[in-house]
């Protein structure tokens, strides 16, 4: 394959803490993607593709996991809550640099779950699995400034702070600021 670079597929995986088991989206969870996306809290703090500020559920856990999947930049994952079965939030992997071996983590939980812990003890199983299993040397979370409970996630995750990227993202349309998170695999020895 001379002048042809060979895309990297994500790794497929499952993670379970005491708490969580976090794995791959099915369509089967697209209305609880559909109710964590709803959400006013989540979407004032992300960027949403949609016109109308929605995302999709059902495209979100086959089509476009697929393709993110599928192109080496990354995938969908359901946070499932053990005690109950239930899917009451997402992860998702992206801006993923097979060189350099690293990938950024974003998440959201459903408005019943937050306030236990669960967000920062998925992202911790997520990031420790891409690290330790899949060889991954560095992964990087996002946080718009002012949004307090996801910087809290970062930090009980073990992330470290490295800075503020300046006028990097949007939020609602508009250009914001965000800090940048990061856990690397020196931090797991």
């Amino acid at each position: 394959m001379i002048g042809q670079v060979a895309v990297r597929r994500f790794p497929a995986l499952t993670v379970s803490t005491p708490r969580t088991e976090v794995r791959q989206l099915r369509a089967a969870d697209a209305d609880a993607v559909d109710e964590v996306f709803a959400d006013r809290q989540t979407q004032r703090w992300l960027p949403l593709a949609d016109a109308n500020g929605q995302i999709d559920g059902p495209a979100w856990c086959t089509d476009l996991a697929r393709q993110r999947r599928d192109s080496g930049d990354g995938d969908h994952y359901a946070v499932v809550r053990r005690e109950d079965v239930r899917v009451v939030g997402c992860l998702w992997t992206r801006r993923t640099d097979w060189g350099a071996r690293l990938t950024e983590v974003s998440y959201a939980l459903a408005p019943h779950a937050r306030g236990f812990g669960l967000a920062a003890e998925a992202v911790d199983a997520l990031a420790i699995a891409l690290i330790l299993e899949h060889g991954f040397q560095r992964v990087e979370l996002r946080v718009a400034p002012g949004n307090v409970a996801s910087r809290r996630v970062a930090e009980k995750a073990g992330f470290s702070y490295e800075g503020l990227l300046r006028n990097a993202g949007f939020v609602r349309g508009a250009r914001v600021d965000l800090e940048l998170w990061s856990l690397v695999a020196a931090d797991l020895h």
